[in-house]
């Protein structure tokens, strides 16, 4: 097994798998498979309020009969809050976070008053209210200063086990970040002008997204993140953490999504139904065209073995 290769699929406790996490599940497997690595499996149950009580052991239990076991026993995001303390106090203190006050409303408005009503993918872009100050209000938020030169403010690497190696080359201009993804190939975004200084600490007090996930990758040693291309989106901002901490970048391939009957990716949120692993093979068969593969094989272990080698000559 390779020590430079360690993977990982990290679901959301919001329900049971289905076939659209299904197909990121099994890519995060065969990859790290195909390159003789690790696979680990995080629950990102940071969000609490969205979790469903029990659908983290379903989700273990829906990996086991479809034969993706992890190679260490699994974690979650709500026992690590002090890590995610650890890493936003270290960019505190270099001024790379910053408290905010401001409401989803408030921003809006703001917003709205500059002439950029907008919103993106659901998300606003946070015009920068609190950036200089918070005028006399209690902040509710931290932020991420984005406009900073994070290159000439990293963070000595001090904060968390450094056992991810294998960080890729990118490079950020004064606006754009740059990265290479293994499928989607060359990406650039502008965080500040398309997303601006994002939450790294949430009102209700709950670690965000962001913060979370670049901080448990460092931990775990994470080298290759494959996952959904829904997710490429927030490849420039967890960079751009990445460098603020003196963290390594893994490298990043982002697989097709599969779509509901909308035409958008299919999700729990428009009606994605639960996946019924009782049997693997149908459900494997089901994921394995969507990444290009076309498996015949009447056992599950012929069937991992032979995804696995298809999947290491595409």
């Amino acid at each position: 097994m390779s020590n430079s290769y360690t993977g990982r699929f990290a679901p959301s406790p919001t329900g049971p798998l289905h076939a659209g996490s299904l197909v990121a599940a099994l890519a995060s497997w065969l990859d790290a498979r195909a390159h003789q690595g690790r696979w680990l499996v995080r629950i990102e149950d940071v969000d609490t309020p969205r979790c469903i009580a029990g659908a983290d052991q379903l989700i273990l239990e829906q990996l086991s009969q479809c034969g993706l076991t992890p190679d260490d026993l699994p974690v979650w995001q709500s026992q690590r809050t002090p890590l995610y303390q650890t890493a936003l106090d270290a960019l505190t203190a270099r001024n790379l976070a910053y408290p905010c006050a401001c409401t989803r409303s408030q921003i809006q408005a703001e917003l709205a008053r500059q002439g950029l009503a907008h919103a993106r993918h659901g998300e606003l872009i946070y015009p920068g209210t609190c950036r200089h100050g918070l005028n006399g209000q209690v902040g509710r938020a931290w932020r991420f200063l984005t406009r900073s030169s994070t290159s000439n403010q990293a963070v000595e690497h001090v904060l968390l086990p450094q056992s991810a190696t294998n960080s890729i080359a990118f490079e950020n201009s004064s606006r754009l970040t740059h990265w290479l993804d293994r499928r989607l190939g060359k990406q650039s975004q502008d965080v500040e002008k398309t997303v601006g200084d994002f939450v790294l600490k949430r009102a209700d007090g709950l670690f965000a997204y962001q913060l979370a996930v670049v901080t448990d990758d460092t931990a775990q040693g994470i080298s290759h993140i494959v996952r959904g291309q829904d997710l490429a989106d927030n490849t420039a901002r967890q960079i751009l953490l990445q460098q603020a901490l003196g963290l390594p970048t893994p490298q990043h391939l982002h697989t097709p999504l599969v779509l509901g009957p909308n035409g958008e990716k299919l999700s729990k949120q428009n009606g994605a139904q639960a996946l019924d692993t009782r049997d693997p093979l149908q459900a494997l068969n089901a994921a394995a065209p969507v990444l290009g593969l076309r498996v015949d094989a009447s056992t599950l272990s012929d069937w991992l073995v032979q995804a696995t080698a298809q999947w290491a000559a595409l």
